[in-house]
C-alpha cells in the first residue's frame, strides 16, 4: 500500500485481525503497553449499542423493540441470530453501524499519541475496505479447535453456536492468506510475548522508514 494515501493523519497503521477466540484483545492490549494506540472496532460498536448509545434510535426505528433489551441496549444475541438467518438484514444492520464505526475510529485517530496504530477489526478481511486504510494486517492465529474451546469456555456457547459464527467468518485459510504478518497464538503467554515485541520493533522500524520516506511503500 503507498502509505502517503493512507487516511488518519499520516501514521503507520496496522489492521489486527483474526477469528473468534484467536486472542485479538491480549494481543492488542499487549501492544498498548508497549506504546502503540489501540481502536478497536468491537468496543466501538459495543458503545453505539448500550443503552443511550448513539446508534439505538436507528436501530430501534429500524428492527423494532423486539431487538431491544429492557434497559435499552442492542439484543445482541437475537440480533446475531436474525442476521445470521437473514442477509439483508444483516446489510441494514451495517449500514446503521458501520458510517457511525468509521467516523468514530477517525476521531479516535485524530487524537492518538501512540508511536503507530492499531486497529482492531474483527471482520477486516471479510468488510473490504479496511485494507486500504492500513499499511500492515497482522492475523492472529491458531488453530479452529482451539477456537472452539476458547469460545465456549468463555461465553458459555455450545460447539453448534461457535461454528456457526465461524461459518460467517472467511476461513481460516483465507485469513491467513491475506495477511502481511501472522502472530501465532496457540502456546504460552510467554510465547505470545515474545511474537509481539518481534512485531513491535518491526513496526516501530516501519514507523521511523514512513516518517522520513512518506510515499515509501513497506
Amino acid at each position: 500500500m503507498d502509505s502517503a494515501r493512507a487516511p488518519d493523519g499520516g501514521k503507520f497503521k496496522v489492521g489486527l485481525t483474526g477469528g473468534i477466540g484467536c486472542g485479538k484483545t491480549a494481543v492488542s492490549d499487549r501492544f498498548a503497553a508497549l506504546g502503540a494506540s489501540i481502536i478497536d472496532t468491537d468496543l466501538i460498536a459495543h458503545a453505539l449499542t448500550v443503552p443511550g448509545g448513539a446508534a439505538m434510535d436507528a436501530l430501534l426505528h429500524e428492527f423494532g423493540p423486539a431487538f431491544v433489551t429492557a434497559d435499552g441496549a442492542l439484543d445482541r444475541m437475537r440480533m446475531r441470530e436474525l442476521v445470521f438467518s437473514d442477509p439483508p438484514a444483516k446489510a441494514r444492520l451495517e449500514a446503521i453501524l458501520h458510517p457511525r464505526i468509521r467516523a468514530a475510529t477517525a476521531a479516535a485517530a485524530a487524537v492518538a499519541t501512540g508511536a503507530y496504530l492499531i486497529y482492531v477489526v474483527p471482520l477486516l478481511i471479510e468488510s473490504g475496505g479496511w485494507r486500504e486504510r492500513v499499511a500492515r494486517v497482522l492475523v492472529i492465529d491458531c488453530p479452529e479447535e482451539l477456537q472452539i474451546a476458547r469460545v465456549m469456555r468463555r461465553n458459555a456457547m455450545s460447539e453448534a453456536q461457535v461454528r456457526a459464527i465461524m461459518a460467517n467468518q472467511v476461513s481460516r485459510a483465507e485469513r491467513l492468506a491475506a495477511a502481511d504478518d501472522v502472530l501465532t497464538n496457540d502456546g504460552s503467554l510467554e510465547a505470545l510475548d515474545h511474537q509481539i515485541a518481534l512485531l513491535h520493533a518491526k513496526y516501530l522500524a516501519f514507523s521511523e522508514r514512513m516518517a522520513l520516506f512518506p510515499v515509501q511503500r513497506l
